[in-house]
């Protein structure tokens, strides 16, 4: 492993408040003032980001996220602990931070690029290629409080990615503005990133996180509760957030060395769960184009007045390639009684491209299973679909199109 660019050791951050601002003023001389309210966003977080690493920070609201990414770019100051980073940083938090709304965009970059080390010499050089990226048109020279927040984030993210840097820091901000910036965005996180940049980032958004990080830290109550392959840790993340009553998590290592994430009150469980071919026997690889059936035996462990069963089909990434449950196709176990144990089937023809798929499923009620979750299982299932059928196509769907071309010149 190459040597970290980032290294946090211990990390806190305590918040305070005071009955009054004498007590607050007697405390920032170290006199014997006790705090009214005392609040840890971030306890003892320690963790190394290697050359070249991208790594995505999730977690619920309040979880830490954000206070523990200001500390790494250093605008927040820990209250324990240290950073140590080495090569440049650039850092994109929250919108128009060191940003003057009466300066035009112009002035902006010259005013927040100086702050940021740059020479009025490379600035000269930067700025046209920033206004390029921005795509602000007339508004580039125009006061920020016209800005919409897209254009707040153009010019926010198009400044900070002015030159590569060795580390960029990304909290959010990518999630405002247009769909089009957006992917221009990415585009350039890409480049940078296979250049050798580190990445660091806080997204709610698994698809940019997977797409963009190949490790993720899970954060709650300012601790860190998993940290691996963003799969594997929004696997635990969405049962948090499925089963945060209940509180009923597992985490169990499979004989291939995969993590399975298992949540739910046990009202329901699934005991098997299988693929078959239309002659209907079991199968571990199926084939583009062939009609087949995924088949799931459950057993009912207490009364339940309305029983859901529910899958999501995901690529070897984790990214949902196909989901649906029973009740979106109107077909519900009404009464379901203790002891009562079903088989249910799903019929499909098979359109997925050639790679390895899993199976979640998930046992509820209503819609999704955030609302009843009696049990979610991520990796219930593992195959993989070959094509000895059809022409060669690219890409996890087989549309079986067929080319039309007519000549259209007189």
């Amino acid at each position: 492993m190459s040597h970290p660019v980032i290294k946090a050791e211990g990390l806190s951050k305590r918040y305070v408040s005071y009955a009054s601002e004498m007590q607050r003023f007697a405390a920032w001389f170290g006199l014997n003032s006790k705090p009214k309210n005392e609040f840890w966003a971030v306890s003892n977080v320690s963790f190394e980001i290697p050359a070249g690493q991208s790594l995505a920070l999730v977690g619920l609201n309040g979880a830490g996220k954000s206070t523990l990414l200001k500390m790494i770019a250093k605008t927040v100051i820990p209250t324990t602990g240290a950073v140590h980073i080495t090569g440049r940083v650039s850092a994109i938090l929250e919108l128009g931070l060191g940003f003057n709304s009466d300066f035009t965009g112009r002035e902006n970059i010259y005013n927040s690029g100086g702050m940021m080390g740059y020479s009025p010499e490379e600035l000269k050089d930067l700025i046209k290629p920033i206004e390029d990226f921005a795509e602000l048109g007339p508004f580039f020279d125009k006061p920020l409080r016209q800005y919409s927040s897209g254009m707040y984030a153009r010019l926010a993210f198009s400044l900070a990615t002015a030159t590569r840097p060795d580390v960029l820091i990304i909290d959010e901000v990518l999630s405002v503005g247009d769909t089009y910036f957006q992917h221009k965005s990415f585009a350039r996180i890409k480049e940078f990133r296979k250049a050798g940049t580190s990445i660091i980032m806080v997204s709610h958004s698994k698809e940019s996180v997977q797409e963009l990080c190949e490790r993720a830290i899970l954060l709650e109550g300012g601790k860190i509760l998993q940290d691996g392959p963003p799969s594997q840790v929004f696997d635990y993340y969405n049962a948090m957030i499925a089963d945060r009553e209940a509180a009923t998590i597992s985490v169990n290592k499979l004989d291939n060395n995969t993590v399975q994430t298992v949540s739910g009150s046990g009202a329901a469980t699934l005991q098997t769960l299988h693929l078959e071919n239309k002659k209907g026997q079991i199968i571990e690889q199926a084939e583009t184009g062939d009609a087949v059936k995924l088949v799931a035996k459950i057993s009912v462990e207490s009364d339940i007045a309305e029983l859901v069963f529910g899958f999501q089909i995901k690529d070897r990434l984790g990214q949902i390639i196909y989901g649906t449950n029973t009740h979106l196709k109107d077909c519900l176990i009404k009464n379901a009684k203790t002891g009562d144990q079903y088989s249910i089937a799903l019929a499909f023809n098979n359109h997925l491209g050639v790679g390895s798929y899993s199976v979640s499923t998930g046992l509820h009620s209503g819609p999704t299973h955030i609302e009843e979750n009696y049990e979610w299982k991520d990796l219930a299932l593992v195959f993989t679909v070959g094509n000895a059928h059809h022409e060669h196509f690219v890409g996890s769907t087989w549309l079986n199109g067929a080319f039309t071309i007519d000549k259209t010149n007189s």
